[in-house]
């Protein structure tokens, strides 16, 4: 545990950020830090707080999904990444290269890598405060409030320009009160799942409240070994920390302070895809190459592997309401320490097998203000800083052939890579009701960026870079109620990702070369529906985004590199998405409540012309990557959930099934074929390698569960099981320069039971 004096010391104060919308008949919750705050007087209506404000669901012109606690119950969801296809458009996997690393996609905007000096697509936000790496990223759930998934750039409001859109996690303040629920939950592959949060009150009115959380998740994994038949890819994630809350009763003034610390240990395996093209076929035995990229995943052949992560963080937010104005800040600070073995090209042969070790802070402020100018005009306003500090070491051991000495020795000449970003921003986000029924929403974000990044080999620096990135993002939209029941909205929106350095560059001259940042330019509209007295709610969006800037990894063959090449980052031609979104919420009866989504997209590369070494001549030549798929773009996923809630004489019972269908997608920018003139270019390639591809997937999950009186507590009895097809097939697929290749593999047909009591 880390002492609370030395976080409150980088800690200065933020507060009440949030967003939210639909997808399940959730309870409206109350916002006290809002300015003007909007009531839940029907059936079905949801207050949310994507603009920083409370509206009702209904009043938002904005494209959100929001999932609320009973909804995740009676999912038994565990994760972040039972999430996906439960909104439209949405993808996220779990990435094994890093500690609790995800790979966010919102719109076929993503980010794949787990190199922290590059910044996510997809913002996640827990409490207010920004994650600024894809690491940490992949959230386990409990004590859970609500959940709400913004789509398209929402860099006006919400920390650090996201291009993609903004997972927003809102956990449950102490309640001031003295109860509690504690869960366990054991499952398929050994999985063990202990969960509990007290609540206490520190004083006699209320005014003073703390809560206190421990979850712990372990399982065996659902890969076996091939030698020997064991079980491998086991994890074992731990959360424990306290919440703290001032809220003096009829007060002006709250504050909210969390210290928390996630511990995780874990065997990254990844499964062999290496075929006969590639130079590691020729060293592993013949059963290990030409394997098949769906049921083959699940069985592997190389050395274990660990990882230990450990990350400490604060919260802390504070608001007060001035009367005319509210006054909201939120600090945050997070760091994560990282120690990773993994042998990454799969095999029972020794070829490359690393150890990297990574330390990792960043801390954040946000000051903002929110009011009324006059009953027709309101404003969120305020600044935000953010910085952040890594260093990473790299230890590898490449055609070692010996596993058991340790890479920290082996490597005598390791990388070494060092980054800071510096960001400060101002923003201001405004609403004009200037005509009956007609509302103009208006607002942007100016960034100022600062980055500097050194490699380093061996000890000795190869290269470094700085440079300062700048940008205003606006956002404007018009909507029209015509009615009480509908709303008609239109807006466009810019979306801005830093620039940066490359991380894997190896000579000088690529070290101190920045790429630029990514631009996406979103247009959207929409209709918000509120049917048959609430009964159904339907909302529908479309949108077309334009891409510019691309920054996309190229590895080439680099001779002086200490490592043979080099991977650089640059910036490669645009992109075009536009797509259509579809979802619903229909209550047909008492206790009946059928929800579900359709995300269809379609995207193209255009200009994606970067440098390649020739097949026939050895010469770096032009390869024009625009006719490949964008990365985590299925043209199509759905969803669609039952959940039907019986009164019983003891109590009630639910049942929730769902169905989730996910188009393929490519999980890599590769080559899967080549045409043109392959000796002085210019190439085309003819699409990604099929083994980075995702087949389709339909996902079966269902749920009972009973409430009942146990001794005088409440108590909840669920069965539930997920993947109930057993569709099995890959979740990450990576080729490396002609090499070798590896994947993952997606959670087979798993069920359990769980167990829980409220007090």
């Amino acid at each position: 545990m880390f002492v609370a004096k030395s976080y409150l010391h980088r800690s200065v104060a933020l507060a009440l950020g949030s967003t939210a919308l639909w997808m399940h008949p959730a309870m409206a919750q109350e916002n006290t830090a809002a300015p003007q705050a909007a009531e839940a007087t029907m059936p079905g209506e949801i207050v949310v707080t994507a603009r920083r404000r409370n509206e009702t669901l209904q009043d938002t012109p904005v494209a959100i999904t929001a999932i609320n606690a009973s909804m995740l119950e009676n999912k038994a969801a565990m994760t972040i990444g039972d999430l996906t296809g439960a909104a439209p458009n949405l993808l996220i996997t779990n990435q094994s290269s890093g500690a609790a690393a995800a790979n966010l996609s919102i719109r076929g905007l993503t980010y794949a890598d787990v190199e922290k000096s590059q910044e996510p697509t997809v913002g996640v936000v827990v409490d207010g405060v920004f994650i600024g790496t894809s690491t940490g990223q992949f959230f386990d759930f409990f004590d859970i409030e609500q959940i709400e998934v913004l789509r398209g750039p929402q860099g006006t409001l919400f920390g650090r320009n996201t291009i993609g859109g903004v997972i927003n996690i809102r956990r449950t303040r102490p309640t001031g009160e003295f109860g509690g629920k504690l869960e366990v939950s054991y499952g398929r592959f050994n999985t063990l799942a202990t969960r509990a949060v007290v609540n206490v009150p520190l004083s006699s009115d209320g005014s003073f409240a703390a809560k206190a959380f421990y979850f712990h998740n372990e399982s065996d994994g659902w890969y076996k070994q091939s030698q020997n038949g064991d079980r491998r890819g086991f994890s074992n994630n731990e959360n424990f920390g306290a919440s703290f809350q001032y809220k003096p009763v009829g007060g002006d003034f709250d504050a909210l302070l969390t210290l928390e610390k996630q511990i995780q240990r874990s065997d990254p395996v990844v499964s062999n895809l290496t075929n006969s093209s590639e130079v590691f076929c020729g060293f592993i035995p013949a059963n290990e190459c030409n394997r098949n990229s769906t049921s083959d995943l699940y069985t592997v052949f190389g050395q274990a592997n660990l990882t230990r992560y450990s990350a400490p963080a604060a919260t802390f937010e504070m608001n007060y309401d001035l009367g005319g104005v509210t006054l909201t800040s939120i600090t945050g600070y997070r760091e994560s320490k990282e120690n990773q073995t993994q042998d990454f090209d799969g095999s029972s042969v020794d070829l490359y097998y690393v150890r990297r070790l990574q330390d990792y802070k960043q801390f954040s402020q946000e000051v903002r203000a929110a009011g009324k100018f006059t009953d027709t005009f309101d404003y969120v306003a305020g600044v935000y800083y953010f910085r952040s500090s890594y260093d990473l070491g790299q230890y590898s051991r490449v055609f070692g052939f010996s596993p058991t000495v340790d890479p920290l020795i082996f490597d005598t000449n390791p990388q070494t890579v060092e980054g800071k970003t510096r960001s400060v921003a101002l923003f201001g986000d405004f609403n004009w009701a200037f005509a009956d029924q007609w509302r103009l929403s208006f607002g942007g974000r100016y960034t100022k960026d600062k980055k500097s990044l050194s490699n380093a080999f061996g000890g000795v620096e190869i290269g470094r870079g700085s440079d300062t990135f700048k940008k205003f993002t606006p956002k404007i939209g018009v909507d029209f109620r015509p009615n009480e029941e509908t709303m008609l909205y239109a807006s466009w929106s810019r979306g801005y990702r830093s620039g940066g350095f490359s991380p894997r560059a190896g000579t000088a001259a690529s070290a101190s070369i920045a790429y630029q940042p990514e631009v996406v330019d979103s247009y959207e509209v929409g209709t918000k529906l509120d049917l048959f007295d609430r009964k159904l709610q339907f909302n529908v969006a479309a949108f077309y985004s334009k891409y510019d800037g691309l920054q996309q990894n190229n590895t080439l063959g680099c001779p002086s590199c200490a490592t043979g090449n080099e991977t650089v980052t640059s910036n490669v031609g645009s992109a075009t998405i536009k797509g259509i979104e579809f979802d619903f919420t229909a209550r047909p009866a008492t206790g009946l409540t059928i929800t579900g989504s359709l995300g269809l997209l379609d995207s193209k590369f255009k200009g994606f012309i970067v440098g390649g070494v020739s097949p026939v001549s050895g010469l770096v030549v032009p390869y024009d990557y625009s006719d490949n798929d964008l990365i985590y773009n299925p043209k199509a996923n759905a969803s669609l959930t039952a959940d039907y809630t019986v009164p019983t004489s003891f109590g009630e019972v639910t049942a929730n099934v769902s169905y989730r269908y996910i188009g393929r997608y490519d999980q890599q920018i590769s080559i899967g074929g080549l045409s043109g003139n392959l000796t002085t270019g210019p190439i085309t390639v003819t699409g990604n390698d099929p083994r980075v591809r995702t087949d389709r997937q339909g996902l079966v999950d269902a749920s009972l569960s009973t409430k009942f009186d146990l001794a005088g507590t409440e108590a909840r009895l669920t069965l539930f099981g997920r993947n109930l097809a057993d569709d099995r097939g890959p979740t990450h697929g990576f080729t490396v320069g002609g090499l070798w290749s590896f994947g993952t593999a997606r959670e087979p047909r798993t069920y359990g039971a769980t167990l829980g009591v409220k007090f």
